[in-house]
């Protein structure tokens, strides 16, 4: 591509994000009269939690992309089943989901419920919530338009194979973003999330027990590393809570180490390998191993992006009282 066809690139991406949000009618400072008290109440609360919950940023983090990737930034997720209705939360792929990421949203509403009542939606409280947190840990700062609504609507049906999966082929992860117009070097940088927070045994167990092959797992894995972890994960079958560190080198710490792990082996889903091995990915972990700079900048972009991606605004959502269920 030119250097001429890259600036009208960027020219017309950047006309539909500001029509994006002039028809939307979101702004930086939604809540500047509504609820004047809004980014303390935040900031307030997602302080105490994190203090308290050290996980609650990754947490967090999980969470956001479980929503925003299916349908939007919506809230959808925190929408708990009715013997009616069988929600998102409780689809296979979200009941591994931590509560505290639930419990710090909950906490944020309850005390904005009291200071602006019915004004703040569930799906703003998310957005904010998650940059702030992983500003919190070490991340970088992006912006969070606000104005979003929330929706009615949430069913597990839905959830299926419109999430990527650690056990997915790299052709597939890549689909699912593409889907929802992510690049590959955008759903690469999204991927660094998982320089913070814990994964479950029974996620990657597959690559490190019983495997058909000698050695007894999978390749791809330092061999120390894959020992330690069959160390680690030896009772996953009877304690389904066993998890490890996504980032075993500084797991709570947003940081580029992620992907400078997974050259040595240390990656520990087979997504993280596939990252590493797939031809299409390798260029830009290798990039982002190199340069925090650039994946910090590149890891905001995008999350700006997903924050934006398929909003409810207007008369097509409301603002729920309860983040967890339907007024």
């Amino acid at each position: 591509m030119t250097k001429p066809q890259q600036a009208l690139c960027i020219l017309i991406f950047s006309f539909s994000f500001l029509a994006n949000l002039t028809e939307s009618r979101l702004s930086i400072d939604y809540y500047s009269k509504s609820c004047p008290r809004f980014s303390q109440i935040m900031q307030d609360t997602i302080t105490n939690k994190q203090i308290t919950s050290p996980t609650t940023a990754a947490a967090t983090l999980r969470l956001f992309f479980h929503d925003c990737l299916l349908n939007g930034c919506d809230s959808s997720i925190l929408i708990t089943s009715t013997p009616f209705n069988k929600a998102e939360r409780d689809a296979d792929i979200n009941l591994s989901l931590p509560g505290d990421a639930f419990d710090v949203i909950t906490r944020a509403k309850t005390a904005l419920e009291l200071q602006c009542p019915n004004t703040v939606s569930c799906s703003d409280i998310l957005a904010v919530a998650t940059r702030d947190l992983v500003t919190m840990v070490g991340g970088p700062y992006y912006n969070v338009y606000l104005g979003r609504k929330d929706v009615r609507v949430s069913k597990a049906a839905d959830v299926e194979g419109n999430l990527p999966k650690p056990t997915m082929p790299m052709s597939q992860i890549i689909d699912v973003f593409a889907k929802r117009k992510f690049s590959v070097q955008e759903m690469v940088a999204l991927s660094g999330a998982h320089t913070i927070g814990f994964s479950h045994c029974n996620e990657f167990s597959g690559n490190i027990y019983n495997y058909s092959r000698i050695p007894y797992y999978d390749a791809h894995y330092n061999p120390r590393f894959a020992e330690a972890l069959q160390k680690a994960c030896a009772d996953y079958q009877k304690n389904p809570t066993l998890s490890v560190f996504n980032d075993i080198m500084s797991p709570n710490k947003f940081d580029n180490l992620y992907y400078q792990n997974l050259p040595k082996g240390l990656g520990l889903l087979e997504s993280d390998h596939g990252l590493f091995n797939d031809p299409r990915t390798k260029p830009y972990v290798e990039l982002y191993a190199r340069d925090q700079n650039e994946f910090f900048k590149a890891f905001a972009r995008a999350m700006e992006k997903l924050s934006l991606y398929g909003i409810k605004t207007g008369r097509r959502g409301e603002v729920r009282r309860r983040c967890d269920a339907f007024n």
